[in-house]
């Protein structure tokens, strides 16, 4: 039975969504299914992202109970679990009940540090401590890129030659001091760089790309249905 119902359920879906789209859903039943249905993904997954969130919190907190050699790190993010999520889901005024009778307790100026707004402790959190080290990781990536760059774009065959000069043109592009030195030559020289290049080869090779992912997402979605590809329920 436990292996039964997810596969029914993922062949009604999965032939339902595809049958919906060949009808108007201003017309027809079938076809608002598919709209209605899509609102229900979105509702399970809202459940499935509270449920992630309980599972990183007892994760960590039994590697901070047991003291395993990272248990910092485990400790720091229970606590900035905790630090994102609380401020954000307190009441914000006392007009509404849950409100009365939070700040029966705590006093009311700290209503604006509550909530999502400007100001508040959310705010600041994802403002100054979010967002920098966002922006620290993805600087730090450009280092292994850079470096990965340099072993991959050696002129070691016919291929790799065409793939160096490529990138060298593409770069000079897209740097404004790459620019202005391919302006020194033709000022619609950028131009066709970006014509012939990126909306030509780059384009094209791009769009053979989406087609073969395309072509295995729907043979992926053929054996889901039929029941082949069970994956999902954590069978190999």
């Amino acid at each position: 039975m436990r292996n039964t119902v997810p596969v029914v359920v993922a062949f009604i879906s999965g032939i339902a969504m595809v049958i919906s789209f060949f009808f108007n859903p201003d017309r027809t039943v079938l076809g608002t299914f598919q709209e209605n249905l899509l609102q229900w993904v979105t509702i399970v997954g809202g459940f499935t992202l509270v449920l992630g969130v309980f599972s990183i919190v007892r994760v960590n907190a039994r590697a901070v109970s047991r003291r395993t050699p990272d248990w910092p790190y485990k400790l720091a993010t229970v606590v900035s679990v905790f630090a994102m999520a609380l401020p954000s889901i307190l009441p914000t005024t006392t007009n509404r009940l849950f409100g009365k009778l939070f700040y029966s307790i705590f006093p009311a100026s700290w209503a604006g540090y509550f909530g999502t707004g400007p100001n508040s402790i959310y705010d600041w959190l994802f403002n100054y401590v979010d967002s920098p080290m966002m922006e620290t990781m993805f600087a730090t990536l450009a280092f292994y890129i850079a470096s990965a760059a340099y072993r991959a774009f050696r002129a070691r065959s016919a291929e790799a030659s065409l793939l160096l000069i490529t990138a060298c043109i593409v770069m000079l592009w897209r740097v404004p001091m790459g620019e202005a030195f391919l302006r020194l030559f033709s000022d619609e020289l950028p131009n066709y760089i970006n014509m012939f290049i990126m909306n030509g080869f780059n384009m094209s090779v791009q769009r053979g790309i989406i087609i073969g992912a395309a072509l295995g997402m729907a043979s992926m979605s053929l054996r889901i249905i039929l029941g082949i590809e069970r994956t999902y329920m954590g069978k190999g």
